[in-house]
């Protein structure tokens, strides 16, 4: 009995060993009669942008090199030109719809597809190929002008529409910043890690009511893109230092560090922020 399981489990090895490079190249084939479907498919409903995005992957390649499809590679050829033309011209429109729809909206945008931004704080990414739209941190599920223009215009109402006085809000970093000094026994002026002074500046935002029963409903966000706009606010402000004389300085790095608006209205690492009394 031994032996003939020994003779059995050598049999199963055998027959394993010989299938293995057969059922590879079975699923090669099935993926390469996948791709072509999808092609037809796409072709059908004259979808350019999927067809484009088909057509110059690997997979689409080694149809044309193998020798039982080479039929493919005159058509895919002739197929990939029609699909590239399409595309240009969609994103011709697309920038060209996306500018006059900003426009009407009376903001402005800077295109470099397919990047673009509108205001400082507000960036977006188009992707055609997952038919995404990134906005910040976002991801809208469309590539259409109309949908990402009105993403754009409740974004914009968010950061920038809401009260906004660059005095208090400078005086209220202040004052959490010197809050921080005294607890942890600092000298002044001493640079604190802005992740750290982040989360010290939202969590003195909110309510004793807040602190008495932390409910999720009670609490007061306040992102970090609004800090970043913020921030970018006060230094367009051009108001000075704050009420008691402090100046703002924020250190750039990478250690423990968030991405906000420089006073150029550029993202970059800030790691800390300090105030000093010239």
């Amino acid at each position: 009995m031994p032996e003939t399981n020994e003779f059995l489990e050598d049999v199963q090895k055998d027959l394993k060993e010989i299938l293995q490079p057969f059922q590879r190249d079975l699923n090669q084939k099935q993926k390469k009669a996948e791709l072509i479907k999808q092609c037809i498919r796409c072709a059908e409903r004259d979808d350019f942008l999927q067809l484009d995005e088909l057509l110059k992957s690997k997979l689409a390649s080694d149809i044309c090199e193998d020798d039982t499809l080479k039929s493919c590679a005159p058509v895919f050829e002739t197929l990939g030109a029609y699909a590239d033309e399409k595309v240009e011209q969609y994103r011709m429109d697309l920038i060209e719809d996306l500018t006059r729809q900003c426009e009407e909206a009376g903001l402005e945008m800077e295109m470099a597809f397919p990047r673009f931004t509108v205001l400082k704080g507000i960036t977006g990414e188009i992707d055609f190929s997952s038919r995404a739209t990134k906005i910040n941190k976002k991801v809208l599920k469309s590539i259409d002008p109309r949908r990402i223009m009105a993403m754009v215009v409740r974004l914009k109402k968010q950061l920038y529409d809401t009260p906004y006085d660059p005095r208090e809000f400078i005086d209220s970093l202040c004052r959490v910043y010197l809050k921080l000094l005294e607890k942890e026994d600092l000298p002044a002026g001493h640079p604190v890690p802005m992740q750290q002074f982040y989360l010290a500046y939202v969590i003195d935002m909110q309510s004793k009511t807040f602190f008495q029963d932390m409910d999720k409903g009670k609490f007061k966000g306040y992102s970090l893109d609004q800090f970043s706009v913020d921030l970018w606010r006060y230094c367009q402000a051009g108001i000075g230092g704050t009420s008691q004389g402090y100046e703002l300085q924020l250190t750039p790095g990478r250690n423990k560090a968030l991405w906000l608006l420089d006073t150029q209205g550029e993202l970059r690492q800030i790691t800390a922020i300090s105030f000093h009394k010239p």
